[in-house]
């Protein structure tokens, strides 16, 4: 096969959106990314404008086209993987939003969410969909809006309204609305979706009084979901294939094709997913979701949630001005030999994995007269790597699958204090793709059996076999105390949110 071929990559993320191209040896040959504003519009609220998104997609695609001088005959497909639960609805006859998106980050139906809870709906929605009840997802979103922005809930139940997660947004503009469908993985994020018979579900859908003309067709991951009809393109007719939510896009990325294999993206948050290839109903703060589906067969996934890792991060730097640069973050931490007893709870729009606490708020525990910057920025750190570690714990005793080693991807990877305590904190190997971007070469790789680029994950296997290895080092004394430190402190903010 010629190195020629190529395959282009949208990763539309929380932060911003960065198109690749992604040639058939699997390697990344040119790379652009954007960022789109961020709107707070109360405390706890998070949102994303889909024109400001749609725009920079097009932008970047035209960017990376012009600079890597790839015509259309070299281009196989468009592949696309997405921040997951963020959802918009819109007009099918004008094709503008009704309102900004609303971002999976976003707390604003924590009280709703409770609602539907003390009305005895969160066993039968757990049931059906492996999920929690929890604002995280995007059912409630969409309910809010048609609560309360108006025409909505009227405009919907008219049939002239459309829902999806961003996914669905790009390929309904790619396709200039021909196209109006998901993959198995979103849908699977959304509430609305029974993981066990594969269909959205009515009850599910009357719970939130959704209609159900609003929802797109779910098809698997390598599916061909349509051409590139777009103008504003520099390419026409192209095949849409690789549709994947970005956690299942790095798990597939990070080839974690068989059971026990698992992954960790490090991001705005962190999603943490093991494949268990059979559907396993988790409990205790665990969510079941689908990993991908192929040709029909799918495959299902194990996945704790936390919501704020590198958002912690972004957090010092531009708000509190604790760092002037990512860079400096590694020396500073490392300057000190240890936390002396600080520990940051970044629950800054509540608690994930195994907490589930929409209600908790960040603080910072045990800070004495000798704290100091170096102290909050390691406590920051490590807060990453405890939090992974309550997922990683919770899922091994959910699902009596041993993991011997994990697999990591995203931006915090580059920093080698946090992998190395990361390590230390699991006891077991923590491997470090060369690749950092997982989740677009994940959607790369699914395009590419779409379209017969390659023919198997066996192929895929041989492609991007560097890695770095992080082994742990800290006595098993230490990380006791290390742990036990956090989850006291953990503690604390609960006990206070109960009490609040």
């Amino acid at each position: 096969m010629e190195t020629t071929v190529h395959i282009l990559a949208i990763d539309q993320s929380t932060s911003g959106t960065k198109v690749l191209l992604v040639n058939s040896d699997g390697v990344i040959t040119h790379q652009k990314n954007l960022t789109h504003n961020q709107y707070y519009p109360q405390p706890g609220w998070a949102e994303h404008d889909p024109i400001e998104i749609y725009d920079n997609v097009k932008s970047l695609i035209t960017e990376v086209c012009v600079s890597a001088d790839v015509l259309s005959n070299l281009l196989k497909v468009v592949a696309i993987t997405n921040q997951r639960e963020t959802i918009v609805v819109w007009d099918k006859e004008t094709g503008l939003p009704v309102h900004n998106a609303i971002v999976w980050q976003c707390r604003r139906t924590s009280d709703m969410c409770k609602e539907l809870k003390d009305k005895g709906f969160e066993t039968i929605i757990r049931a059906k969909t492996g999920l929690t009840l929890d604002p995280y997802f995007s059912a409630s979103k969409v309910k809010w809006l048609m609560d309360h922005i108006e025409g909505v809930k009227q405009k919907a139940q008219d049939g002239k309204l459309l829902l999806g997660t961003i996914d669905s947004w790009l390929i309904w503009k790619l396709t200039k609305g021909k196209v109006h469908s998901t993959d198995y993985t979103n849908a699977s994020r959304t509430l609305l979706f029974n993981i066990h018979s594969l269909q959205w579900d009515d009850e599910l859908l009357e719970i939130f009084q959704i209609p159900r003309s609003m929802l797109p067709e779910v098809k698997d991951s390598n599916a061909i979901f349509g051409m590139t009809e777009d103008e504003d393109l520099p390419f026409s007719h192209i095949p849409i294939s690789g549709v994947i939510g970005d956690s299942q896009g790095a798990l597939f990325g990070q080839k974690c094709f068989e059971q026990g294999m698992a992954k960790a993206t490090y991001g705005t948050g962190t999603s943490v997913l093991m494949h268990t290839e059979n559907l396993i109903q988790a409990d205790n703060g665990l969510v079941t979701s689908i990993a991908w589906a192929i040709n029909g067969e799918v495959s299902y996934a194990l996945e704790g949630i936390i919501h704020s890792t590198g958002d912690t991060i972004k957090w010092m730097k531009e708000d509190l001005k604790l760092i002037d640069d990512l860079n400096g973050i590694e020396n500073l931490a490392g300057s000190i030999p240890d936390n002396q007893g600080v520990y940051l709870i970044p629950a800054f729009v509540g608690l994930g994995v195994p907490y589930w606490n929409p209600y908790a708020r960040a603080a910072v525990m045990g800070i004495s007269r000798n704290t100091g910057r170096a102290h909050f920025v390691r406590a920051a750190l490590e807060s990453i790597a405890y939090q992974v570690k309550d997922a990683v714990e919770l899922m091994q005793s959910e699902s009596n699958i041993y993991m011997k080693q994990l697999k990591v991807d995203g931006g915090a990877t580059k920093n080698n204090f946090l992998m190395q305590f990361q390590s230390d904190m699991l006891g077991i190997d923590l491997v470090v793709s060369n690749v950092s971007e997982l989740s677009a070469l994940g959607a790369a790789y699914m395009a590419g059996l779409g379209v017969h680029i390659w023919n198997s994950t066996a192929e895929i296997n041989n492609l991007n076999k560097e890695i770095e290895l992080y082994r742990p080092k800290m006595s098993n004394d230490v990380k006791n105390q290390n742990y036990k430190g956090w989850k006291q402190a953990v503690n604390s903010v609960l006990v206070q949110t109960k009490n609040a």
